[in-house]
């Protein structure tokens, strides 16, 4: 597997979730399938089934967040400069048509967050903007169509 980039709070929340699903969540899904089974015949038993289908999603996500974390390649924002859109990045874009102006940062597919403004490198308005510096306008393929974005300022940290 190739090396997932991610930067240092990305890394921190992931570790986080996989501590509580480790720790919390395990323990609370024994507890719920412990109940169910005092209650007697689990064929017909609805919530040992959900119990068990809980643990099976847990150990699952708790699989693949151990994997992402081994090839975890944590970049720190904080630690780059310049003034081309790099990994990390927290762009300022203008919308060239409506002049609405958003803030993003660039970040890695298992961090990304669109209501917080976080985009993975892996979309295709990341990587539209990465190698551009202020004032150059890219287009963005959207799913409602081309959308021209001019980059009014990249900063790092």
């Amino acid at each position: 597997m190739d090396k997932v980039p991610m930067t240092v709070a990305g890394h921190a929340a992931l570790e986080a979730e996989l501590k509580e699903r480790k720790i919390v969540t395990r323990k609370q899904i024994t507890e719920a399938i412990a109940e169910a089974r005092a209650h007697g015949d689990l064929s017909e038993n609805a919530e040992y089934h959900a119990a068990r289908e809980q643990q099976s999603f847990n150990e699952g996500r708790i699989q693949e967040l151990e994997g992402v974390l081994g090839v975890a390649q944590v970049i720190d924002p904080s630690s780059l400069s310049g003034d081309s859109v790099k990994f990390g990045a927290t762009v300022t874009i203008v919308d060239e048509e409506t002049d609405e102006e958003k803030t993003i940062q660039i970040v890695g597919e298992y961090e990304s967050n669109a209501d917080e403004g976080k985009i993975s490198i892996t979309s295709p308005i990341a990587r539209a903007l990465i190698g551009k510096a202020e004032g150059d306008s890219v287009k963005v393929q959207t799913p409602k169509g081309p959308v021209d974005y001019e980059i009014v300022e990249v900063k790092y940290g």
